[in-house]
């Protein structure tokens, strides 16, 4: 594997020069450093900050690493490359700089690449990027192919974890909302059947989307059956809390409705009739959970008994 990325680095280094080229060895090297303090049992995760390198790279040095990105097939310089603009990404200087240097339109087209790899790193260069305003109005229009990525992902996969954190970023906000209608089916299915890290991430995007009232109906006509297993003292309190503030958000907007709302519209087995139509076993969940040793989940409890 090494001799391999070395050989990428350089037929890098021949097609676009030199600084193209340090800049996937410097990142090389820190990506071995960082392997040998993982082995060590050094904390890591998406939350770390990213390499004072990528602070440091200028504009041309990032003009070079979109290029390059224009230029190879390989998929190994790709992911290289994309991981380090994904770290120049997470400082707000470079989020403009990149943008400006059509890098939202580059990254954004290696969403459809083949390799689940190199749409990994993509998704997660695009998610540092959505952190700006400006950026997300271009990444938008990446929305469906993204959402077609999560859909199509191994469950709990890398690929479809980065999905869901960029799809969080860009439902903070309800302009993007209605991008993602289609693939409400998909979230609640991956918040039936995926592991709590996905549980997590996928309700993150269904807090976002039910806080909007104009996906209020979409998402109560929804049907996920096994949506009262999440309610129980039992649960991961992540998960518990944001069930319960996905509930309440939902018990809010139809509170806000002019009076349309017809039950007749929903089938049993939809959130509507699981959350909504006086419905006895959620009421008992929610009874139990007034005894819950967490003070914010109690809170979140009797917002939605207040609703």
């Amino acid at each position: 594997m090494g001799e391999s990325r070395g050989a990428a680095v350089t037929a890098a280094g021949i097609v676009l020069g030199a600084g193209a080229c340090y800049c996937l060895w410097r990142l090389a090297a820190g990506g071995r450093r960082a392997a040998s303090g993982a082995a060590r049992g050094t904390p890591s995760g998406e939350g770390n900050s990213p390499p004072a390198s990528a602070h440091t790279m200028d504009a041309d040095a990032l003009q070079k690493l979109i290029h390059l990105l224009q230029a190879t097939d390989d998929p190994l310089i790709q992911e290289q490359a994309l991981i380090t603009l994904s770290n120049s990404a997470a400082f707000s200087v470079n989020q403009d700089i990149i943008r400006n240097l059509d890098g939202v339109s580059v990254i954004g087209g290696m969403l459809s690449d083949c390799v689940p790899k190199v749409k990994e790193k993509a998704l997660n260069a695009l998610n540092n990027l959505s952190m700006n305003i400006k950026n997300q109005e271009e990444i938008q229009v990446y929305i469906t192919q993204v959402c077609r990525n999560v859909e199509s992902a191994p469950l709990n996969s890398d690929l479809q974890l980065a999905g869901l954190r960029l799809l969080t970023n860009m439902s903070v906000t309800s302009n993007y909302h209605h991008k993602m209608l289609n693939s409400i089916p998909c979230f609640l299915h991956l918040l039936s059947e995926g592991t709590e890290r996905t549980q997590i991430q996928v309700l993150k995007v269904l807090v976002n989307l039910s806080a909007s009232p104009a996906m209020t109906r979409h998402l109560l006509r929804a049907e996920v059956p096994s949506l009262l297993l999440l309610f129980d003292n039992c649960i991961n309190r992540d998960i518990l809390l944001r069930a319960l503030a996905f509930a309440a958000n939902l018990k809010k907007n139809m509170n806000h409705e002019d009076g349309t709302m017809i039950q007749d519209q929903y089938s049993k087995d939809s959130i509507f009739f699981t959350l909504c139509r006086d419905s006895t076993p959620f009421a008992q969940k929610l009874a139990s959970l007034l005894h819950h040793p967490d003070t914010e989940v109690k809170e979140q409890v009797v917002r939605i008994l207040t609703q």
